[in-house]
């Protein structure tokens, strides 16, 4: 690790840098006191930190709880930074292709040191939307979590797998592996009910040229609109219109897996 001297950083950007760890690291909302429990700034200064990343949209902070989340800034930043190849915008068509045939919300989700995160939530009939918002962190035993279970690097995901299977019963871990490697194989991934009841949801990968995965595209609805497993008529779609989301970006299934 290279020796940083004295006198050649800025002290008050890497203490505001540190609260901005320290709220990502914490994965949930937190209030002014939290915040001020955790790091020990005094009220004055924290405050002013936390105003000034607000007012940049490096946090949020919500106007009835009061408590901070981070902001759409860093979505914008982290997309940048993690996806030079602008998935988002090229795959824009056909999130509102996959809404309009499932009528349902549609999600894409990346990457992120703190989990799959939703950057993109699209649904033509706002008054139905019983998707996540932009900005959450999604769990492994989501569809979208299971697919960066299946398919993300190891050593990427490492404690984010950590922290997540300490919350699942032993007895269900050959199962989740077991799923796993169905899902690397089929290529699609299902939760039934998950998080919400009567709320299901079924995810796929998108891959680039190398079989990279840049993210992944789920749909969430009522569970009588979401399918089960890969032989109904809405994943043998989702399976052919993944295919040419990923051809997109230079993916070649027959060419990958030699």
């Amino acid at each position: 690790m290279e020796v940083v001297k004295k006198g050649t950083t800025i002290q008050s950007l890497q203490i505001g840098m540190g609260i901005v760890d320290l709220i990502a690291k914490q994965g949930r909302p937190l209030k002014f006191s939290d915040i001020h429990d955790l790091t020990q700034i005094t009220k004055s200064n924290l405050y002013k930190y936390l105003n000034t990343f607000t007012q940049l949209g490096i946090l949020y902070r919500d106007k009835e709880s009061g408590s901070y989340v981070l902001g759409s800034k860093l979505i914008e930043y982290g997309m940048a930074a993690a996806d030079q190849e602008n998935v988002v915008e090229r795959i824009i068509p056909y999130l509102q292709e996959i809404n309009e045939r499932s009528l349902s919300t549609v999600l894409y989700s990346s990457w992120t040191p703190a989990g799959p995160m939703i950057v993109k939530e699209f649904n033509a009939n706002r008054g139905y939307n019983i998707g996540a918002q932009m900005g959450t962190f999604l769990p492994l035993l989501s569809a979208t979590g299971k697919v960066f279970m299946a398919f993300m690097d190891e050593k990427m995901i490492h404690e984010w797998r950590e922290k997540e299977l300490k919350q699942i019963p032993p007895e269900k871990m050959n199962d989740l592996e077991e799923e796993c490697k169905a899902i690397r194989q089929k290529e699609i991934s299902f939760a039934r009910e998950p998080l919400v009841s009567s709320v299901s949801s079924v995810s796929f990968p998108v891959f680039n040229y190398k079989k990279k995965l840049l993210g992944a595209v789920t749909i969430v609805g009522f569970s009588e609109l979401i399918p089960h497993d890969e032989h109904e008529d809405l994943s043998k779609y989702l399976l052919n219109i993944s295919k040419e989301i990923s051809g997109s970006f230079g993916y070649r299934p027959d060419v990958n897996e030699k």
